[in-house]
């Protein structure tokens, strides 16, 4: 029988065995959460990597770590402190979840990350893969992932089409998935089919010469790489604009910082008020009025629905209402206070280069 170099395991063999032969050649075996692989580390690496690339992921994962090297760690922290280490990995609805699921396992769970797939669902911000992805990896046991990079590979090799968010599809590729899973070596097999889309079966480019599993993959017999997996129907981006009030404390120059709504954009992070309605109106309702100075340049952030350009504008509270604005969960802060918050990305950018205006 002969040897397929690619995979380093013989013609004929299994979708699993040839993949794992691969992996152990070219997979990639120093990830930080695979040193060690225990439910906690490989946790929080699986929410970081929900739509975040693994070279950003490691520097965030390494610093959470050395911060919360447990649950009862991050129970114990206060939402402040966990969604600083968190500002810049987006998507901050994640950070929250993590959170609050650490409180439940220390609340109900004495500490202990449940073992158990079903027990898993139940805590918060965990999702089908995730559970799958920390039971096979953590706890050896038979369950198949299915992320963004899982979900290419399956598509390709069956040869499914049709967009992978639709239910139907989505159903079709966990059957997929299912059927391809080992009976051993689980937690390897998960990280391999990861790695291979993550590598060899990108998004553009697939490099087909390079995969184990070539021989049979639809895709390429069919020369459909390219195509598949079915991207999603285009819909046009909205644009939303709006102002960000840059308030000044006129005593001692500090800025005024609102902690954002639980939900929503930015949930639960620190930045400066931010109009969509803004007219002289709603600033008097703010207790606030412009300052005749220059103003930084618009701010442009693109979410996944819509891109938001933000206008900063510099004020200073009014004389007849100077305490309007703490009707609104905020504080005053020093620039340097200011950047200990949790702050979104683009705010922290901005707060990074600004410079005090003339008055």
């Amino acid at each position: 029988m002969s040897a397929d170099a690619a995979s380093g395991r013989p013609a004929g063999a299994t979708f699993a065995e040839r993949l794992l032969g691969w992996h152990a050649l070219h997979g990639r075996h120093d990830l930080p959460w695979q040193h060690p692989r225990s439910a906690w580390r490989v946790w929080v690496s699986e929410i970081m990597l929900q739509q975040t690339q693994v070279t950003t992921v490691i520097g965030y994962f390494d610093r959470f770590m050395a911060r919360f090297p447990t649950p009862q760690a991050l129970a114990d922290a206060a939402a402040d402190d966990v969604l600083a280490l968190w500002a810049g990995l987006g998507y901050y609805s994640r950070a929250r979840n993590l959170h609050a699921a650490a409180r439940q396992v220390r609340d109900q769970h004495g500490g202990i990350i449940p073992g158990d797939y079903e027990g898993l669902l139940e805590l918060p911000g965990i999702g089908p893969s995730t559970a799958a992805a920390i039971c096979a990896q953590a706890y050896g046991q038979r369950h198949a992932i299915l992320d963004a990079n899982v979900k290419r590979v399956l598509a390709r090799h069956a040869g499914v089409t049709g967009w992978p968010g639709q239910t139907r599809i989505a159903r079709r590729l966990q059957q997929e998935a299912d059927a391809r899973l080992p009976e051993a070596q689980l937690a390897d097999y998960t990280q391999a089919i990861m790695d291979l889309g993550a590598s060899v079966c990108a998004p553009r480019r697939p490099q087909c010469p390079l995969c184990p599993v070539r021989e049979d993959c639809r895709a390429r017999i069919e020369d459909k790489a390219e195509t598949l997996p079915t991207p999603r129907p285009r819909r046009d981006k909205p644009e939303r604009r709006a102002r960000m009030l840059l308030i000044r404390d006129p005593a001692e120059g500090r800025l005024w910082l609102e902690r954002r709504p639980p939900s929503g954009i930015w949930g639960g992070l620190w930045a400066p008020p931010i109009l969509e309605d803004f007219d002289r109106a709603a600033l008097v309702q703010r207790g606030v009025e412009l300052m005749a100075c220059e103003a930084p340049a618009t701010l442009s952030h693109s979410f996944t629905h819509f891109t938001w350009h933000l206008e900063p504008v510099y004020c200073v509270p009014m004389a007849q209402q100077p305490y309007a604005i703490r009707e609104h969960d905020g504080q005053w802060h020093t620039m340097r206070d200011a950047l200990q918050r949790g702050l979104p990305a683009p705010i922290r950018r901005l707060f990074e280069r600004l410079e005090e205006p003339d008055p």
